[in-house]
């Protein structure tokens, strides 16, 4: 028997997760996002309640759970606002996972405690101005200068999540240090603290979501760093974070489908108390399908990346299934947004109302964590083609 029911653990995380994001992140996000600054009291309370070590196990200052926990939290908050539920997401996923995932005793020692109770952020740099989907395009190198035993970086990442605030303690860049037998890139991972000399953080974007979401390009020249700072093995970067990237489009999932339900949640109260001709607009048939619409896509994409998540807890193989839980998921957030934003009319374009930012929020969701067309190819190469 397939039962989808949550257990007590995850129903009160999902419950606690919920009260927050409508007590605490709802009234105050707007402001946030149009200023578009990074909610740090927000973060904070995050890391107070425990949601940055929600995979991680207790001897590293977690909360002993595992990626579903994470993703019924990122669920919940997306349900409220995108920038918030992201920088979870990309702080545990993309910023603390390597360490856990493939760094060594000492490296884990000195970063995950503060990783876990997000007294500190970390950030993923894998993307590069000229090299996104095809990450074996990066030019960033790294040369072991072994007079000083260091590494010496160059080069630069874009688009980079969490990368620049006042509480990032580091990146972990993808480089290359050599060449393959085959000829093709050897790409490395290391890890390097923010302050390094010759490490430059350049000004934030201005992006069309995400606002209240921290997002940099990142500079390196002639960055030194110990060798010790390697994260897992010389010329394994790109295996390791395509596993990474993997866990992280499960939770990426689980934060579009968040989105998706919070455009259904917020279409049925406005379908309720807005009237039109002497009645609920909800009365009409029109929006009453559009509506059910909407919540079938959510409904539909949840199950999705229930199925990667339960495969990647009960350690089977997920790779089909988070891609096409990725892609269900941010279709569903699009589709959702922008049936929402037609529902609300007006209102739905204004900037400071909650399907506004869902609306421009939404986008990304089909280019992050790897684009719906690499999903798309993920999926289809898994079955032969």
């Amino acid at each position: 028997m397939v039962d989808f029911t949550l257990g007590e653990e995850l129903e009160a995380l999902r419950d606690s997760v919920r009260e927050f994001a409508h007590d605490v992140v709802a009234p105050v996000i707007g402001d946030y996002y149009e200023r578009h600054a990074f909610p740090y009291d927000l973060v904070r309370q995050m890391g107070k309640m425990g949601l940055f070590g929600l995979p991680f196990p207790e001897e590293w200052g977690g909360m002993g759970g595992d990626y579903f926990a994470l993703c019924i939290a990122l669920e919940e908050l997306a349900r409220v606002d995108s920038s918030v539920a992201v920088t979870l997401e990309a702080g545990i996923s993309l910023g603390a996972m390597p360490i856990y995932r493939y760094g060594t005793d000492a490296q884990k020692h000195q970063w995950l405690p503060k990783l876990t109770s997000g007294e500190a952020l970390a950030a993923f740099g894998l993307t590069e101005p000229g090299a996104g989907s095809d990450a074996a395009g990066t030019l960033t190198r790294a040369v072991l200068d072994e007079s000083t035993d260091e590494w010496v970086i160059n080069g630069s990442k874009a688009f980079i999540t969490n990368s620049g605030t006042d509480i990032t303690a580091l990146v972990t860049v993808t480089a290359v240090t050599g060449t393959n037998p085959d000829g093709s890139k050897e790409l490395t991972a290391i890890i390097v603290p923010s302050g390094t000399p010759g490490f430059t953080v350049q000004p934030g974007y201005s992006k069309v979501g995400w606002c209240a979401s921290d997002t940099h390009e990142l500079s390196f020249d002639d960055v030194r760093v110990p060798a010790a700072n390697l994260l897992g093995e010389r010329g394994r970067g790109y295996a390791q974070f395509l596993r990474i990237l993997d866990e992280g489009r499960v939770a990426f999932a689980a934060l579009g489908v968040g989105l998706a339900q919070g455009c259904v949640d917020e279409s049925v109260a406005y379908a309720r108390q807005r009237h039109a001709f002497g009645r609920p607009i909800g009365a009409n048939q029109a929006i009453q399908f559009k509506i059910a619409d909407m919540e079938s896509r959510a409904h539909t994409a949840r199950l999705a990346y229930y199925d990667a998540a339960s495969r990647l807890v009960n350690g089977r193989d997920f790779k089909r299934q988070a891609a096409i839980a990725k892609l269900a998921s941010s279709d569903a957030a699009m589709l959702n947004a922008r049936e929402a934003t037609q529902v609300h009319g007006g209102y739905g374009f204004m900037n400071e109302t909650p399907v506004g930012r869902m609306y421009r929020d939404a986008k990304i969701l089909e280019i992050g964590e790897g684009t719906s067309e690499v999903q798309r190819m993920i999926i289809s190469r898994s079955m032969g083609l």
